[in-house]
C-alpha cells in the first residue's frame, strides 16, 4: 500500500513544477512536489522573463508579481545587446533588445499590463515554490523519482529518500513530470521525441567581479565577445552575461563536443574571464563552474492518460531567445486548470487531451526557434570576415578592415549593421513570446476564420479575440476610477464572459449554467454607467464583436468562444459551448 496519497504528484520543483504546484494549490487541488536535490536552483540558468510569464505570476496574485519585480533587473537595464572584441576592447556594434527599441517599447506597452525583466532562476524558483507551499503543496526535498506504474484509476510512483536510501510509494490520480532535460518520467512513459541531444558543448563560469566601469555606459544583459582563435579555435565567440548588476556574471564558453568536457578550475576560469573582459589583471571570485550540452529535441506528444511532461522534460533547447523557463511556466498554466476541473468533477478526462494538442506545437516552435537563432550569428561572422579563413591572424585582420576607407569597407560595415539588426529574431522576438493561438477541442470556433498575421508573426504580437488566442490586453476602469487590465478581469480559475450594453442576458445565463456545470463563470458588462467602463475606447476596438456579443475566456485567459451578437437563448448557447469543451461524464 502506498505510503502517501495525493491528487497530483509533481516530479521536479523548477519553474515548471513549482508553477504547476502553485496553480494547483491556488485552485484547491491537493498535490505533492518532490525534488531529488536538497534545495532549489543553485545556478542562475534561466533569466529572461517575458510578459506572458509575468501575466501568469500576476494571475497567481499581485503580491507574487510584485515580489518578482522586486528581485528582477528592470527592462531599461537589459537593452544594449553588445557585440565586442572584449568588454574593455573595441565595440563592433549593438542593438536595442528586449523591448527597448522605441517602436518595440510601444508594442510591449500596448500588449500587456506586465513588464519584461531579467529574473535569474535562483530568484524565480523560490518565489514560485514558496507560493505553492504556502497555499497547500506538500513538498519533499532529497526525494528521487525511481519509476511509476499507471493504471485505470491512477499512478503509483516509487521514490527514494536520498537521506536514508529508503524506497517508498506515492499514489496519485495524476503524475506531472517536470524533471528536466534528462527526464526519467518521459523515458518511463516512452513518449515520442524528435531531434537530437548533445549537438554542442558549453561551459558556464559563474563569478563575482565589479565590471561596472566597462558597462555603465551601455547596460545590458548580454555582451557577445569575438576573439578569433580563442575558445576551441575558429571564430572564438563567448558570452559575458550579467546576472546581477554589475558585480555578478556568467561566462558561457564553448568546448568541442567530440572531446571530454574540460575541468574548469579557478585558474582556468580566471584566465577565461580576463580574456573576455579584456583586463589581464582582473581578479574574480569564482562561484561555480559546470559544463552542459546544447540540445535540439522536443516531444511530439506530451502525455499518456494520467501522466504529463512539461518544461525541459518536453522541450530541450539552448538558451537562445530566453524561452526556456517562460515556456515551462506557461506549460503549467495550461495544464493546472484542466487537472483541477477534472479532479473536481466539472470536466471529463477528455479535456486533458487538449494539453498535448495545445502545448506540443509550442514545444516544437520554441526548440526550432532557439536553435535557429544560434545559426543566425552566421551573417555577423560573414560580415566580419571570420569565415574566410581559419588563421586567427587573418581573421583579426579581416575584422579590422571595417574601419578602412573604400567601397569594400563600406560594404562590410553595411553588412555588419544588417546582420546585427537581423538578430532581432533572437533578442526582440515579441511575437514568439506572445502569439500562441491554441487549436484543440478546448476551443469552440464555430467556423470563424483564422485572422492570420499582418506582420511577421515571430517579431510582432498581434492581438485578436479569435478563439484560441490569449485575450488582448487593454486598460479598463471601474466606476470608482480603479484601472484594470482585461487580464485582471479573467483567470484565477474562473471562466469569464466580456460583453456590453444589451448583452445582459449573458449574466443570467452564467448564473444558471455555472452551478449546473460545476464551474464559476464571471460576466463583465462593459459600458457607460456600468461597473466596468471603456473610457479609452480600446476594448471596443479590440473585442471584434458587437455590444451584445461575447468574448469568453478559459481559466488560462485564452479565448475559448466568441459570439458576434447575443443569441436568442444565451443559456442554451453557454451549455453547448461548455459541454463541448469540458465534455463532462455526468
Amino acid at each position: 500500500m502506498a505510503e502517501i496519497e495525493t491528487d497530483v504528484l509533481i516530479v521536479g520543483t523548477g519553474p515548471a513544477g513549482s508553477a504547476t504546484a502553485a496553480l494547483l494549490s491556488s485552485y484547491g487541488i491537493g498535490n505533492v512536489a518532490i525534488n531529488r536535490y536538497r534545495w532549489l536552483a543553485n545556478t542562475p540558468r534561466a533569466h529572461i522573463t517575458n510578459q506572458r510569464t509575468m501575466e501568469v505570476l500576476r494571475d497567481l496574485g499581485r503580491d507574487v508579481e510584485e515580489e518578482a519585480y522586486l528581485h528582477a533587473t528592470e527592462g531599461d537595464l537589459m537593452g544594449n545587446n553588445v557585440f565586442c572584441e572584449s568588454l574593455a576592447g573595441e565595440e563592433l556594434g549593438r542593438m536595442l533588445s528586449w523591448g527597448n527599441r522605441p517602436e518595440s517599447r510601444a508594442e510591449h506597452l500596448r500588449s500587456s499590463p506586465c513588464h519584461m525583466n531579467d529574473l535569474p532562476q535562483t530568484f524565480m524558483e523560490p518565489i514560485l515554490f514558496k507560493t505553492a507551499c504556502s497555499r497547500g503543496t506538500q513538498a519533499r526535498m532529497s526525494t528521487e523519482y525511481i519509476a511509476h506504474v499507471e493504471d485505470a484509476e491512477g499512478v503509483t510512483t516509487t521514490c527514494r529518500d536520498r537521506l536514508t536510501g529508503r524506497e517508498f510509494e506515492i499514489r496519485s490520480k495524476y503524475l506531472v513530470g517536470a524533471d528536466g532535460g534528462n527526464s526519467a518520467v518521459a523515458e518511463t512513459c516512452g513518449l515520442p521525441f524528435e531531434g537530437q541531444m548533445g549537438v554542442g558543448g558549453s561551459m558556464n563560469i559563474l563569478f563575482r567581479a565589479d565590471l561596472s566601469r566597462f558597462v555603465r555606459h551601455r547596460p545590458s544583459v548580454l555582451y557577445w565577445v569575438m576573439q578569433p582563435g580563442a575558445n576551441v579555435g575558429g571564430i572564438g565567440m563567448g558570452l559575458v552575461r550579467m546576472v546581477r548588476p554589475w558585480n555578478e556574471w556568467l561566462i558561457v564558453w564553448g568546448y568541442d563536443i567530440n572531446e571530454p568536457p574540460p575541468e574548469v578550475d579557478e585558474a582556468m576560469a580566471t584566465e577565461v574571464a580576463r580574456q573576455l573582459v579584456g583586463d589581464p589583471e582582473l581578479e574574480i571570485e569564482l562561484l561555480s563552474a559546470n559544463t552542459w550540452t546544447v540540445n535540439n529535441m522536443y516531444a511530439t506528444h506530451m502525455q499518456t492518460d494520467r501522466v504529463f511532461i512539461m518544461g525541459d522534460a518536453a522541450h530541450r533547447h539552448p538558451p537562445s531567445n530566453g524561452l526556456g523557463s517562460n515556456t515551462s511556466i506557461q506549460d503549467g498554466y495550461n495544464l493546472a486548470w484542466k487537472l483541477a476541473h477534472v479532479l473536481k468533477g466539472a470536466a471529463g478526462p477528455k479535456l486533458l487531451e487538449s494539453y498535448s494538442a495545445e502545448r506540443a506545437p509550442i514545444a516544437k516552435q520554441i526548440v526550432t526557434r532557439a536553435n535557429q537563432s544560434i545559426g543566425e550569428f552566421g551573417p555577423i561572422f560573414d560580415a566580419l570576415g571570420l569565415t574566410d579563413s581559419t588563421d586567427p591572424e587573418v581573421m583579426q585582420e579581416n575584422m579590422e578592415k571595417r574601419g578602412d576607407r573604400g567601397e569594400a569597407a563600406e560594404a562590410q560595415r553595411e553588412a555588419l549593421r544588417k546582420a546585427i539588426e537581423f538578430k532581432r529574431f533572437e533578442f526582440d522576438c515579441h511575437g514568439v513570446e506572445m502569439n500562441q493561438r491554441y487549436d484543440s477541442e478546448a476551443v469552440v470556433r464555430d467556423g470563424q476564420t483564422d485572422p492570420g498575421f499582418e506582420l511577421d508573426a515571430e517579431l510582432h504580437y498581434q492581438p485578436t479575440t479569435w478563439p484560441g488566442a490569449r485575450i488582448p490586453h487593454c486598460w479598463l476602469f471601474r466606476n470608482d476610477g480603479e484601472k484594470l487590465s482585461t487580464l485582471d478581469l479573467c483567470g484565477k480559475g474562473r471562466w469569464t464572459i466580456f460583453t456590453g450594453i444589451g448583452g445582459e442576458g449573458w449574466v443570467e445565463a452564467a448564473k444558471e449554467v455555472g452551478p449546473e456545470m460545476g464551474v464559476e463563470i464571471e460576466v463583465h458588462v462593459i459600458g457607460p454607467r456600468r461597473e466596468i467602463e471603456d473610457h479609452l475606447g480600446d476594448w471596443a476596438r479590440l473585442r471584434e464583436v458587437s455590444d451584445t456579443g461575447a468574448v469568453m475566456t478559459r481559466p488560462d485567459q485564452h479565448v475559448c468562444y466568441r459570439a458576434a451578437r447575443a443569441p436568442g437563448d444565451p443559456a442554451a448557447e453557454l451549455r453547448r459551448v461548455l459541454g463541448a469543451i469540458l465534455q463532462p461524464t455526468r
